[in-house]
């Protein structure tokens, strides 16, 4: 049997056929599925060992980029969507999914040595100490990028991709930006970096545009939670699964490998 994958659609949601694609040829049953078909119980977080929340613009960002979308998750969803990743479900969220994962404290989550339930862990992750703001450009950013992944991270299944990643941006607030420097070492030391912006030959692009879009603190494309099980970034892989998709011409660094990964690790 195929792995089943929820993906989640939301209005304004526009990336959720891309995705469910990339599963598809990843070997997973995609499933995409309207945020009120999950409000009404036509259909459970539980039936599924897997959540993806693909990118667009969730109710037009109207709040701000994936804001909306966060407070469903934290109001509606709260203690189905953090029983799903304490089970060690995998849960994947790419760019305006990237964005609503961060602002509803889903990613990097709470530090390990908290154990607040319930309400107070909602205000701790209220508390957020990363965030995706506008980018450093000041304005939308769409264009290829490369990706390296972190093999120290704790998403173990990461390692499986051998490969950089060259694949699409298409965002306006994709700026990873930390609240000060012990955060950025904390995420650094507890291997919550999952993806970082490099040159072509995979090289640190150190900050310099267009390498790293969107002026992202340490080159950071996406990360991690402390279990390794739940991982966003603000690049589009869904968008290179095919060599013809590629405006280069070649035939390797495909974003499939990512989806590959994550259906392997189900």
């Amino acid at each position: 049997m195929k792995p089943a994958i929820l993906i989640l659609h939301a209005s304004g949601v526009n990336r959720d056929a891309e995705a469910a694609r990339a599963c598809e040829l990843a070997g997973g049953a995609p499933e995409i599925v309207h945020i009120n078909q999950l409000r009404c119980g036509e259909r459970k977080l539980t039936d599924y060992p897997m959540l993806l929340l693909p990118g667009g613009f969730s109710y037009g960002d109207a709040l701000g980029a994936g804001v909306r979308l966060a407070l469903d998750l934290q109001v509606y969803f709260h203690d189905q969507l953090h029983d799903f990743i304490d089970r060690g479900r995998l849960v994947l969220g790419i760019c305006n999914g990237f964005q609503a994962l961060v602002k509803a404290g889903v990613l990097p989550g709470v530090r390990a040595d908290r154990s607040a339930t319930g309400l107070r862990a909602i205000e701790e992750m209220a508390l957020r100490r990363v965030t995706l703001t506008e980018n450093a450009g000041g304005h939308f950013e769409c264009r290829w990028v490369h990706l390296a992944v972190n093999r120290r991270a704790k998403a173990a299944f990461l390692r499986n991709i051998e490969d950089l990643i060259f694949c699409p941006v298409a965002h306006g607030e994709g700026n990873f930006q930390v609240k000060d420097a012990e955060m950025l070492a904390e995420i650094e030391q507890e291997g919550l970096v999952a993806f970082r912006y490099v040159d072509a030959e995979g090289r640190p692009a150190n900050g310099v545009y267009p390498l790293n879009p969107n002026g992202s603190v340490a080159d950071i494309a996406g990360i991690c939670n402390r279990r390794g099980n739940v991982v966003g970034l603000m690049p589009h892989p869904e968008d290179h699964i095919l060599p013809i998709q590629n405006p280069l011409g070649g035939s390797g660094r495909l974003g499939l490998a990512l989806f590959q990964a994550m259906v392997a690790a189900l």
